[in-house]
This record gives structure tokens, C-alpha cells and sequence, in this order.
């Protein structure tokens, strides 16, 4: 007991003595409203410990203190926004400003965002040329332009193969869902990456390892470590949790696979001189050729790939667990799961598998993916930006150095766009809702929305519709709202009954 209190003794005296951020010109009175009662070092982090997920917590401090708050976290200062009015100013007026991504402990031994002469390998962090030209790279060349020859299809195709073959049953068989879609996820991932995929009995211990530190990248990325916003060295060099250990382990075994994968991965420009064609295009192929000497004063080769890849991982990650839910979505409400089969069945009928094409047919299914995407986003507070410089957003002062959030659980139930917000209506998307309004952004918006949301989307639609064409799904139990606890999609699996319905001549062409 007396260790522990000259310890907080200690940090006390380091508060207040550490410069906070401030600025002469920026009032203290003009800052966003903030609740009072902030203690010394921590701040307002005791007000989000609490049941609910942290969204909901904030949703209910912007119902007491307004769209646009403060609270001071930790000693870093962060202000949470939930109205369209501002965040459309933020996206549209003031987007460049607030286009940084802070430090962070994961971002500097899981994505690189260390420094190489001076810049941050990690493109997800600066805004800068660099990051402008990573971008485009990841957005344009390596998705949308080679979309076709990636074979994502390919492995969800064999997945519902799998699916079949351990569901083939006189009777429905419990599956755990979490479990399928994890796995076909890791094989969506190395095929977009190295352009090969793991079977079953295939490399066994590297399929297994590999998967495992998508689990471990995509958990850690989102672990709360103390020393982020209480920067003291003591407390970094204390390591409570061993958070930073673990980053620091999983990123060297990954680095380790990564560097494998560059090593014997076959340069597509070597198939082209054999005449073989660049038809298995993977993301590799496209980094080895485009990292060149434009990318040299940043970071090695090697290093942007390997930051690429976590990129990549992470991204899917949360693909993985949106599917989860946009299943479990749909199996709890039953008409839902009807209509959409019945969509299917009326466009595609049930002599052939739905195919990519089918999709813009398919308007319904889109629809209950959206409404999944509103009450459900894979990231209910979007990825915290940085202010850049002083400024200023609904009229309040926004110093250089604060963090900014969205609460798109808070903004995807604001009642003046969504009526009845907590119902679960697929319809409302059919009725022509306005969907480059700032009132629905799942994926972000502006100049840091996600590059792959489109190319997501399509991998998800295909997915979904694959799964409803084929196969009849119920809960074992009772699925009521607890099942959507955002807080634990992964922690928690949900086990579903599954029972083909088209031909076996169907699935056995998988």
C-alpha cells in the first residue's frame, strides 16, 4: 500500500509538471463543453468504465453535455463529435486539418509508425505525399484495377464447399459461425497478399500460426495502453499488461512469415518472361513492382510491404467480424432472412449458384447490409484523427495536438435521419435514402475513409448472398438484442443451425 501511493505520488507530481497542450490565442471558455469532475493524470477515463461499450457511454455524455464534447483523456485532450452539422463541416471544410492520425503504441510496433530519416513508415498515420501516393497505390491499382484476378471469389466459394461438406446431414447442423468466417477470412487474406491458399492438411502449423496472429494483430490494435495518454516514461517502461510486449512479439513473428512470403514469392514479372501470365495477381506483385525509389527516404522495401500487409489484416479483420454480425442480424429476424432468400431465389433461381454479377441485382440484400452497417459499424467510434493546427469546428476552438472522434453509434441513431432508430429496417435503404450525406458513414469519410470500403462491400455481398442461396440458417436459442453486444462479437461465438437447400450436384461444384 505505501509503494503503491508514492507511486501515484510520484505521477502526480510529474502531471503537473508536464507541459500541456495549449495555445495563447485558444480560450479556455471557447473549448468544447466538457464534464467536470476530471482527476489528476487519468482525467475522464473512470466516466468510460463502465457496462456499456464506450460508444454507448459517450452517446450518453453528448445527451447530457451536447453533439460536441471534451474530455480530457488521460493528459491528452479529446473531443468526441455525433451531429451531421459538424461532422459535415469537419469532412468538407475542414478535412486537411484534421487528416493526422496520432502515436500510439500499436501503431508503432504493429504498423511501423516509427521513423526512417525522419518519416513514419506506416501510412495510415501522417498525411503527406507519402501517404497520398500509398493511397492511391491501395485504392486504385491494387484493388480496383486488378479486383478480377484476385480469386477472392474463388476462396469463398470453397468455403461454402467446406461449409456444405460439414453440414451435409439428414438433419441441420450446429455450426460456430465466428469460426468458419475467421477462417475463410485468413485464406481471403494470404490470396490477396501472396496469391496462394491454405488448404485443408496443407502446412497445417503455418496456416494455424498465421491465423493466429491475425488474431493477435487485430486484438492488440485495439488494447487500451496506459502510456498512450499518460506519456510519462516510467509508465511505458512499467508496461502494465504487457500490452507492449506483445505487440513487440507478434510483430517480429509476423515480420518473420512476411519476409518468407517476399523471399520465395515468384516476381510476376519472371511468369510473364515464362509466358504464364499474371492471371494469380496478388497485392505482392503489385508492391514489389511499385515500391521503388519513389518510397526509398521513407523506409525500406520490405518494411512498407510489411506495413502494407498489417493494413491489409487489419482491414479484414473487421470485415470478418461485420459478416458475423450481418449473419446474426438476419437469422434474428426471420422475415428479414425470407425476403432476402426469396430475392435470390426470384432473380437467380435455385438450378445455379448466385454469381458476382448477380449482385446490382439484389437490391433487398444491399439494403440489409446497410441497415447491418448503421446499428452494427465494424468500428463503432471511428479511428481518432489529430488537429494539425489550431482551428476551429461548430464554432468552438479545436487547439493544435487534440484528438477527434466520430460516434457513428450515436450518429447512425440520430432519430432526425432515421426514424424508429432502433429498429432493425432493411426497407428504409429502398426508399431512397441519401447515402453521400454524412449521416451514414460506416467506413469513415473524407480523405481518411477506407481506400477497400467498395471492394468490401462487394466481398461481404457475395459472401451474404452465397450463404442465403445456399443454406437455410436458425439460432439454437432464443437471439434477442444481447447477441449484438458490440463490445463482444468475437469474444462471445454464436452458434448457428445449418441446412443446405439447393442440390448436391450444386455444392459438389464448389
Amino acid at each position: 500500500m505505501v509503494s503503491t501511493l508514492l507511486f501515484l505520488a510520484l505521477l502526480c507530481n510529474l502531471w503537473r509538471k508536464h507541459p500541456r497542450t495549449k495555445s495563447n490565442n485558444v480560450k479556455k471558455t471557447s473549448s468544447p463543453p466538457q464534464p467536470i469532475g476530471a482527476w489528476p493524470i487519468v482525467g475522464h477515463l473512470h466516466l468510460l468504465n463502465c457496462q456499456n461499450h464506450i460508444a454507448q457511454a459517450l452517446a450518453a455524455l453528448a445527451d447530457k453535455y451536447g453533439p460536441t464534447f471534451t474530455l480530457q483523456l488521460g493528459m491528452q485532450r479529446a473531443v468526441f463529435v455525433s451531429s451531421h452539422e459538424a461532422i459535415k463541416e469537419w469532412f468538407t471544410v475542414k478535412d486537411k486539418l484534421f487528416a493526422h492520425r496520432p502515436k500510439s503504441s500499436a501503431g508503432e510496433h504493429l504498423v511501423y509508425n516509427n521513423n526512417y530519416n525522419n518519416h513514419e513508415a506506416d501510412f495510415g498515420f501522417k498525411d503527406g505525399p507519402y501517404w497520398s501516393e500509398m493511397r492511391k497505390l491501395l485504392s486504385l491499382e491494387a484493388i480496383s484495377k486488378h479486383s478480377n484476378k484476385i480469386g477472392v471469389y474463388d476462396v469463398i466459394n470453397t468455403s461454402i464447399g467446406r461449409l456444405y461438406f460439414g453440414a451435409k446431414s439428414a438433419r441441420p447442423v450446429k455450426v460456430i459461425i465466428r469460426h468458419w468466417v475467421e477462417e475463410m477470412t485468413s485464406d481471403i487474406v494470404v490470396r490477396l497478399i501472396v496469391g496462394k491458399r491454405y488448404e485443408i492438411g496443407d502446412r497445417a502449423s503455418e496456416e494455424e500460426s498465421f491465423r493466429r496472429l491475425i488474431r493477435e494483430v487485430a486484438e492488440l490494435s485495439g488494447q487500451f495502453v496506459p502510456s498512450d495518454v499518460i506519456p510519462i516514461p516510467l509508465l511505458r517502461w512499467m508496461d502494465f499488461g504487457g500490452k507492449i510486449k506483445d505487440m513487440k512479439r507478434v510483430s517480429k513473428e509476423l515480420e518473420c512469415l512476411i519476409e518468407d512470403w517476399i523471399d520465395g514469392h515468384d516476381f510476376f514479372e519472371k511468369r510473364l518472361t515464362r509466358g504464364e501470365g499474371t492471371d494469380d495477381w496478388c497485392f505482392l506483385d503489385v508492391m514489389l513492382s511499385s515500391v521503388d525509389d519513389r518510397f526509398k527516404f521513407i523506409a525500406p522495401q520490405e518494411t512498407i510491404i510489411k506495413t502494407f500487409v498489417v493494413n491489409v489484416i487489419l482491414g479484414l479483420d473487421t470485415t470478418s467480424v461485420y459478416l458475423t454480425r450481418l449473419l446474426s442480424a438476419v437469422i434474428s429476424n426471420k422475415e428479414v432472412m425470407k425476403l432476402a432468400q426469396e430475392e435470390i431465389d426470384m432473380k437467380v433461381g435455385k438450378q445455379r449458384w448466385v454469381q458476382e454479377s448477380d449482385l446490382n441485382d439484389l437490391p433487398y440484400l444491399y439494403a440489409v447490409i446497410k441497415e447491418t452497417l448503421r446499428l452494427y459499424p465494424p468500428l463503432p467510434l471511428t479511428l481518432p484523427h489529430e488537429a494539425s493546427e489550431n482551428c476551429q469546428l461548430s464554432g468552438y476552438l479545436i487547439p493544435k495536438g487534440t484528438q477527434l472522434f466520430v460516434n457513428l453509434w450515436k450518429l447512425h441513431r440520430d432519430p432526425q435521419f432515421w426514424p424508429e432508430p432502433e429498429k432493425f429496417m432493411p426497407e428504409r435503404f429502398l426508399k431512397g435514402h441519401n447515402e453521400d450525406g454524412v449521416d451514414f458513414i460506416p467506413f469513415g469519410c473524407g480523405r481518411r475513409s477506407c481506400p477497400g470500403a467498395t471492394f468490401a462491400l462487394r466481398v461481404v455481398g457475395f459472401a451474404m448472398a452465397r450463404l442465403l442461396h445456399g443454406f437455410d440458417f436458425a439460432a439454437p436459442v432464443c437471439m434477442d438484442e444481447g447477441l449484438f453486444d458490440i463490445t463482444t462479437a468475437k469474444a462471445n461465438p454464436v452458434e448457428m443451425m445449418v441446412n443446405p437447400r439447393l442440390s448436391s450436384q450444386l455444392y459438389e461444384q464448389l
